[in-house]
């Protein structure tokens, strides 16, 4: 059975992209069958990685999910290949956040993907610190009000700044606490020098090219250096969360 990774969160611009490209590199690297879908009506900027391969599905019409679109991403999960290693990767934008969970609600997308294919259902979601800290928060609880039988892999982000309140570090957060048995696992993003790391990474983010690119690219020896050393942390962070199993 195949694995939908379905990324989610209601706040824009705090890494939903970066995370969904990390999936798909990650399976890439280990030669898992690969799909990616982006479906934010704002921003392709997943589908911008030409490496790899995304689908534009635009599943809104206004301010509300467009039936027949969203049927096409169905018939897509329902075609993946019947096999343990197959992932898809789903990039949903922040306008579609909301309408998404409340058509997935309605019409009992989970279980149907549980209980009628052969596939599973991941979700995956961004914490970010600094002044966007408390609107992904936000984001988590709808996600979890919203998805209440699906497995959430937790991805902190502390680009923007450390996740913490009143000096209470995220472990410590109600939210986490309570809610703790909901979570897969939790990727922490690593913290770099924003002046070095931060600005190669920014680099090769605006230019939508792939860390395998980058190394087979003319960059500078130290850019592809510090970007390699990225890469191998965010790899180890995903090893550690399991994503290779379900």
């Amino acid at each position: 059975m195949a694995t939908v990774n379905m990324v989610l969160q209601g706040k824009g611009g705090v890494g939903k992209s970066l995370v969904a490209s990390l999936l798909a590199q990650y399976f890439i690297e280990h030669d898992y069958p690969l799909a990616c879908i982006d479906t934010d009506p704002v921003n392709t900027t997943f589908a911008g990685y030409e490496a790899l391969k995304a689908d534009v599905i635009e599943i809104m019409e206004g301010d509300n999910i467009n039936q027949r679109c969203f049927d096409k991403l169905m018939d897509r999960i329902e075609l993946l290949p019947e096999d343990d290693c197959a992932q898809m990767v789903v990039d949903n934008g922040a306008a579609t956040f909301v309408p998404l969970g409340s058509y997935m609600a309605e019409n009992d997308v989970t279980d149907y993907i549980r209980d009628k294919t052969p596939h599973r259902l991941r979700l995956h979601c961004i914490v970010t610190g600094g002044q966007a800290m408390h609107d992904t928060l936000d984001g988590l609880k709808k996600l979890l009000e919203a998805f209440p039988t699906s497995p959430i892999v937790l991805w902190l982000n502390p680009y923007f700044g450390n996740i913490v309140s009143d000096g209470i570090p995220f472990s410590d957060f109600k939210i986490y606490k309570n809610n703790i048995h909901r979570f897969e696992s939790v990727i922490q993003l690593p913290i770099k020098n924003p002046s070095t790391f931060g600005q190669d990474l920014i680099n090769v983010l605006n230019q939508r090219i792939t860390f395998r690119e980058v190394a087979e690219s003319n960059m500078p020896t130290m850019q592809r250096h510090r970007i390699k050393k990225y890469w191998a942390e965010i790899k180890a962070e995903m090893d550690k969360a399991g994503l290779l199993e379900f």
